[in-house]
C-alpha cells in the first residue's frame, strides 16, 4: 500500500475548479478521453493551469500533449517514466543531392544494442554520475521512439533558419528518445510509496524527486546525442547539434507572477528557442519559432502528431489493409526500418493525427510561426537479430 504522500495540503473544501484549455480547432481529431483526463487532472490540489496542445491524445491516466502548473506541491506522475523524453535535431555533413538510400538503409544496424564504447567520458563531460542503466545510453528504445534522416522539403523562413545555422543542402538527423530505464525507475519508486499523490515542494521527498528529475534530463540529453553520433557513423558521416528539448519534465516557472512547477507531458517547451515538431515517419516534421503569448499555452507546444487510435486499433485496423512491404515504404518515398511486425504497425502514418492540422492550428492560435518543414528519408525503429 502507498504511503501518504507529503502534500501538506490540509483537508476543506472543493478547491476552485481550474479551467481547462485545449488548443485544437474543431478541424482536428478530438480524443475526448484524453480531454477527460485533463480535467480531472486539474482538480488535483494546488494545480493552476491545465493546457491541452493539438496532438492531446490519451495516456494511462494522465493525457500526452499537456502542461500543467502547480503552487506549492509537484506531481511526479504528471511527467511519467520517461523523464527526459524529446527531440534532438542535428545538422549532417550529407550531401541531399547524393542519396544512397537502399544502401544506407543496408548500413544501418544495431542501435537496439548496447553501444561497445566507454560512457564514463560522456557522463563526466555531462556532469554526472554512473548508473546501473548507463548500459542503455546510445539505445532508441521501443514504441514511438525513432531515429531519422531528414531532407528539407520547405523553407518559409530562410533568416531564421540561417541563424540556427541550417545548411539547406545537407541532410538532417532527427532523433527521438529518452531515459530508458532510469526514469522509470524513479517514477517507479515515487509510486511505491506514494501511488499518484504529490510532494509539497519544501518536503524533502520533492528534494530528493528533483534532484534525480535532474539526472534523468541530462542523462536523456547524453542519450540522444550519443544515438545521433551511433546512427551518423553507420553511414559514414558526421554531425553537430541544432536542437535538443525534453518534452517530459517537471520545471520552475512563474504564473501570473507567481512561482509554479510546470509539469510537461509530451509538451514541447516554447520558452526555449526553435522547436522540431515531428509528425510520422510518412508525413512531414516542422521547425517552429515560439511566438506570442506563451504563458497562455504553458510555455509550451505541441510535441508531434499526437495519436488517433490506440495501439490495438492500429494493427486492427491496417494488417487486413495493408502488407509488412507497404509500410516499409512512406508515401513521400522514405525507408522504414522496424523490422517488429507489431510496432510497425502501431507506428503507422495512418495512427496518427494530421500534423499539419496541429501546426496550423498552433500557427492560428499565434503561438509558432513555421521556419521549415523537413521530409523524413530513412526512419529508424528496431532490427531484429540476424544470428
Amino acid at each position: 500500500m502507498a504511503a501518504k504522500s507529503p502534500t501538506n495540503v490540509e483537508p476543506g473544501p472543493p478547491p476552485e475548479r481550474v479551467p481547462v484549455r485545449v488548443i485544437a480547432s474543431g478541424k482536428n481529431w478530438s480524443v475526448g478521453d484524453a480531454v477527460q483526463q485533463l480535467q480531472r487532472v486539474a482538480q488535483l490540489p494546488g494545480v493552476v493551469m491545465a493546457v491541452g496542445m493539438p496532438d492531446l491524445h490519451p495516456g494511462k491516466g494522465v493525457p500526452i500533449g499537456a502542461a500543467v502548473a502547480t503552487s506549492g506541491v509537484l506531481y511526479p506522475h504528471l511527467a511519467g517514466n520517461d523523464i527526459g523524453c524529446g527531440m534532438a535535431l542535428w545538422q549532417t555533413d550529407l550531401l541531399g543531392r547524393k542519396l544512397k538510400l537502399d544502401r544506407w538503409v543496408r548500413k544501418l544496424d544495431g542501435l537496439e544494442s548496447p553501444w561497445e564504447g566507454d560512457v564514463a567520458p560522456l557522463l563526466v563531460e555531462a556532469g554526472i554520475v554512473a548508473t546501473p542503466f548507463d548500459g542503455s545510453l546510445g539505445t532508441i528504445g521501443g514504441g514511438n521512439h525513432f531515429a531519422e534522416l531528414q531532407a528539407i522539403a520547405e523553407i518559409q523562413n530562410p533568416a531564421a533558419l540561417a541563424t540556427l545555422g541550417v545548411q539547406e543542402d545537407r541532410l538532417l538527423a532527427l532523433v527521438h528518445s529518452g531515459s530508458r530505464g532510469l526514469g522509470e525507475s524513479i517514477l517507479r519508486d515515487h509510486v511505491d510509496r506514494f501511488g499518484a499523490g504529490g510532494l509539497a515542494e519544501d518536503s524533502e521527498e520533492a528534494r530528493q524527486y528533483l534532484a534525480r528529475h535532474d539526472h534523468a534530463l541530462t542523462w536523456a540529453t547524453v542519450n540522444r546525442g550519443l544515438i545521433a553520433k551511433r546512427f551518423l557513423a553507420m553511414l559514414g558521416a558526421e554531425g553537430r547539434p541544432l536542437v535538443d528539448l525534453s518534452h517530459n519534465s517537471i520545471l520552475p516557472n512563474t504564473f501570473q507572477g507567481q512561482r509554479c512547477w510546470l509539469h510537461r507531458k509530451g509538451a514541447a517547451p516554447s520558452d526555449a528557442g526553435p522547436v522540431v515538431i515531428p509528425g510520422s515517419r510518412g508525413t512531414l516534421s516542422y521547425l517552429v519559432l515560439p511566438t506570442g503569448d506563451q504563458e497562455s499555452s504553458g510555455w509550451s507546444v505541441a510535441h508531434g502528431a499526437g495519436r488517433k487510435w490506440a495501439r490495438t486499433d492500429a494493427r486492427a485496423r491496417l494488417e487486413r489493409q495493408h502488407s509488412v512491404e507497404s509500410l516499409q515504404r512512406t508515401d513521400l518515398g522514405g525507408r522504414v526500418i522496424c523490422e517488429d511486425k507489431d510496432l510497425l504497425f502501431e507506428e503507422a502514418p495512418q495512427a496518427y493525427k494530421n500534423i499539419d492540422q496541429v501546426i496550423q492550428d498552433l500557427v492560428d492560435s499565434g503561438l509558432v510561426e513555421v521556419v521549415a518543414t523537413l521530409r523524413p528519408l530513412i526512419t529508424y525503429k528496431v532490427r531484429i537479430s540476424r544470428e
